[in-house]
Formats: C-alpha cells, sequence, structure tokens
C-alpha cells in the first residue's frame, strides 16, 4: 500500500491524483525500469559499440506495438504522450507489463568504454511483471476511483470499500481443485476488468454460479437442503444461468450483478472451507486426491 503524507491525509480527497499526474508518474515508473535493463529482452538497447542492439520487438518497435495494441497513439512515446486518453494510458500499461522482464546477473557484463553501461543475456519475465505490477498499483489505486493491475496484466477496478480482503486476500483452501481456482479468478478478473460491460459481469457471476454445480454432490454434505436450493434460485431467476420467460430481468443490473457477484464469492469461500474441514474432520479424499 502506498504511503499517504500529510496533505494527503488532512485533505479528504486528497490522496486522488488526476489524469495527468497519472500519466506523469506510469511513465516515470516505466523509464525507470527501461533504465534498469528491464526492458532490454523486447526493446534492445544502445550499445557505443554496437549501436542500437534490437530485442524480441524486431528494429521496428512503433510497428511491434502497432501489431500487438492496435493503437496508433502509443509509440513513440514522447511523440504521442501528450494526446493520450485514460484507454491509451490503460493500453501501454498492459503491453508494457507483457514486455517487461528482469534482468539477471548470470553472463552479464558491464561495458566500460564511453560509460557504456550494462548489457544482459539472461531475464526472468515472472519476477520482473511482479515488481512492475507493484510499482503501478501504487499509483493507479490513487486515480479517479481506484484500479490496479491484476497478475495476468489486465487494468481492473479497485473492489467495493470493505470488500478488498476477499478479492486480493483471502486464500482459497489448499486443497481446492486447480480448474476450481483457475475459474474463480477469471470470473473476478473479467468482472473488476476495467471498462467491463454489463454482459461481461453477468458472465462472471454465471462462472461462480457454475462453481457451486461442480462442488454439488460436496456441498449436499455441509449445506442443508434449502441452503443448496437459495443458491442456485438466485442465478436460475434472475437472467443469469437459463434464459426463460419465467426469468426476472427488470432490475438494475449495475447494482444487482456487483450483489450477486460478491455474494457468491463469499459463498464459494466459505462452502469450500467448511468442505476442507469435513475432510479434515473424517479424513475424506477429495477426488482429485483418490485419483493419485
Amino acid at each position: 500500500m502506498p504511503r499517504y503524507y500529510y496533505s494527503q491525509r488532512k485533505n479528504k480527497n486528497g490522496s486522488k491524483i488526476s489524469f495527468g499526474i497519472l500519466k506523469d508518474l506510469v511513465i516515470n515508473i516505466f523509464d525507470d525500469f527501461r533504465r534498469r535493463g528491464y526492458f532490454d529482452q523486447y526493446f534492445g538497447y544502445d550499445c557505443i559499440d554496437q549501436g542500437t542492439v534490437p530485442g524480441l520487438s524486431g528494429e521496428d518497435i512503433a510497428s511491434f506495438v502497432l501489431r500487438k495494441t492496435k493503437n496508433h497513439a502509443l509509440w513513440p512515446i514522447e511523440d504521442n504522450r501528450k494526446s493520450w486518453r485514460v484507454d491509451d494510458l490503460f493500453d501501454f500499461i498492459e503491453f508494457t507489463f507483457d514486455c517487461i522482464s528482469k534482468p539477471l546477473p548470470q553472463d552479464a557484463y558491464y561495458h566500460q568504454f564511453g560509460d557504456c553501461g550494462w548489457h544482459y543475456k539472461f531475464f526472468n519475465k515472472q519476477d520482473g511483471q511482479l515488481e512492475y505490477k507493484q510499482e503501478m498499483c501504487d499509483v493507479l489505486s490513487d486515480y479517479a476511483s481506484g484500479y490496479a493491475l491484476s497478475v495476468s496484466g489486465e487494468i481492473i477496478s479497485l473492489p467495493e470499500a470493505g470488500l478488498d480482503n476477499l478479492i486480493n486476500k483471502a486464500s482459497l483452501p489448499e486443497n481446492t481443485p486447480t480448474t476450481l481456482v483457475e475459474k474463480i479468478e477469471h470470473a473476478k478478473n473479467k468482472f473488476l476488468r476495467y471498462n467491463s460491460s454489463i454482459l461481461e459481469r453477468q458472465e462472471a457471476v454465471r462462472a461462480l454460479a457454475d462453481c457451486f454445480e461442480i462442488l454439488k454432490p460436496k456441498l449436499v454434505k455441509v449445506l442443508t437442503s434449502n441452503d443448496e436450493k437459495d443458491l442456485f434460485n438466485i442465478a436460475n431467476n434472475f437472467s443469469i444461468r437459463h434464459l426463460n420467460n419465467k426469468q426476472k430481468d427488470k432490475y438494475d443490473k449495475n447494482i444487482w450483478l456487483s450483489w450477486m457477484f460478491y455474494f457468491y464469492l463469499a459463498t464459494l469461500h466459505a462452502s469450500l472451507r467448511l468442505i476442507n474441514e469435513r475432510i479434515k474432520k473424517y479424513n475424506v479424499l477429495c477426488p482429485s486426491q483418490k485419483s493419485t
């Protein structure tokens, strides 16, 4: 979490930053990582002896950026940054997340002639992305309603007040099947993704409802039949899982989809913990354990 200084704490909205400041901070973060060699693998580097040494993006970086993002406004940065809108800046963050990799000391050497600098041969993409994500999240959280960069590198809206622990910190039990973990994470990313549509949010809620279908054989052991029915009735009756003429669709989807998403997510966490406790208590093996 970023540290807020006196003037920011004193003013109710003091921690919020303008788009202009956000843009300057994002580019400053990018420049700092590039200076330290984190983009050498993709964008190459300048050498006093060899000239420009291209990276994975090739000699024409602007064309590479255009092919990947379909956005003419991103590169070269200095020529375009003044005209960037929010969508352009967010494209830039997601694209550079895909291109960053941490330089490794193995076989690296410092080119002393002309104080040329370090040249690297090996990189770690995952470590570079993690460091970049942490820096970007610190500034994104203070813009507008608050944003973050997901594990997969997508701009997402911060969860509603009081629910951030459920999204960012609450972990699923260790014996949760991998397919279920992936389905839940995919639903979270889809629902919270920047500028997500009503349809995408409905699909995210549907994905969480489908998780209960997967867990149904185990849920009957820890829930009463009425509890189980209530879980499915919400999704079945509000045009989420199955479309029919008996379903209700005359409701404020922005409000109710948000409620359904967080309700299902919290209930999934609780259900998985109840199942996990039963497994421990009765030494009942989950299907994934039985197959090994």
